[in-house]
C-alpha cells in the first residue's frame, strides 16, 4: 500500500536527537512533516526543515513549549493552515532527570512531567481534535520508553512520567478508536543522543553508559542509533499498522518483555 503524498505530519522535540531522526524517516516515507522545538532552538530546526526539503517533501518550522495549553493549540493550528491537514503527531519532546527520588526535589518532578507527561497529554488531545475535525482518521504516537515498563534506578521522575504516557496512550487509544484514529507509543532503552549523555559516562563507559547502568543492562551494551526507533514510529504512522492502537511497543535489547 501506497502513502499518499498529502499526509501531514508534526514532529515534537525535532531539533535533534531522536525527533530528527523520526521527522527525517517520515519525509523518507513520504510525508510532509513540521517539525518543533523550543524558540532558542530554532536555528537548528530551520535546518531540519531544508533536510526535510532536500528530500523533495514539504516542511514547516513551529516554535512552541508542548507544556503550554495555548502554544500547543497554536501550534496545530499554524501546521494545518500552513500544509493544509495533521493526520500524524508525533509526540516526541521530552527531558530526562538522572535522579533518585532522595535527592528528587518538587521542582524537578514538575519540570519533567510538564514536559513528558502534560506536553504529550496536549499533543494528544489537539491532534485528536484536528483529526476528528478532518474527519478520516490519523494517527497519534506518543514517547514512552523503557522506564515506562519497569521503572529504572534514580529516574524516579522520568520513569514515573513514561508510566503516565503509557496509561495516557491506553486511554487515548479507546477513546479515539470510533474516529479511526490509532494511538500508540514507543518505548526504547537508551538511544544514543544528548538526552542521555551524562558527566559520569567518562566513568562509566562513554556516551549513554551511566544510562545503561540506570537501566540495569548488561555491561558492554551499547546505546542504539536514533534509526532503531524511527523505523518503529514509521510502521505507526504506516496506513497498514490500522489495527495496532493502545500499545507501547518496547525497543530496548529485552529489558522488558510482555
Amino acid at each position: 500500500m501506497s502513502i499518499s503524498p498529502t499526509r501531514i505530519a508534526l514532529v515534537t522535540g525535532a531539533a535533534q536527537g531522536l525527533g530528527l531522526a523520526i521527522a527525517l524517516q517520515l519525509a523518507d516515507d513520504g510525508l510532509d512533516v513540521a517539525v518543533n522545538d523550543l524558540a532558542p532552538k530554532s536555528e537548528a530546526l530551520h535546518q531540519v526543515v531544508s533536510q526535510i526539503e532536500a528530500k523533495g517533501r514539504r516542511s514547516f518550522a513551529v516554535t512552541a513549549d508542548v507544556s503550554s495549553e495555548e502554544e500547543v493549540k497554536s501550534m496545530v493550528t499554524q501546521v494545518v493552515d500552513t500544509l493544509g491537514s495533521l493526520d500524524v503527531m508525533v509526540a516526541n519532546a521530552g527531558i530526562v532527570s538522572m535522579t533518585g527520588i532522595l535527592e528528587t526535589t518538587v521542582e524537578d518532578w514538575d519540570r519533567v512531567f510538564s514536559i513528558n507527561a502534560r506536553g504529550v497529554l496536549l499533543c494528544y488531545k489537539y491532534a485528536a481534535l484536528q483529526m476528528i475535525k478532518q474527519g478520516h482518521g490519523g494517527r497519534i504516537i506518543g514517547a514512552c520508553s523503557s522506564a515506562g515498563k519497569r521503572a529504572a534506578l534514580n529516574l524516579c521522575a522520568y520513569s514515573a512520567s513514561k508510566f503516565a504516557v503509557r496509561s495516557l496512550t491506553q486511554s487515548a487509544a479507546q477513546e479515539l478508536q470510533p474516529y479511526n484514529i490509532t494511538v500508540n507509543a514507543y518505548a526504547p532503552g537508551v538511544v544514543d543522543t544528548a538526552l542521555v549523555w551524562h558527566p559520569d559516562d567518562s566513568i562509566n563507559g562513554g556516551p549513554g553508559s551511566t544510562a545503561i547502568k540506570a537501566f540495569g543492562l548488561p555491561p558492554g551494551t551499547q546505546a542504539m542509533g536514533s534509526d532503531k526507533v524511527a523505523n518503529l514510529v514509521s510502521y505507526f504512522a504506516h496506513p497498514q499498522s490500522d489495527y495496532i492502537t493502545g500499545q507501547a511497543v518496547a525497543v530496548d535489547s529485552g529489558r522488558t518483555m510482555d
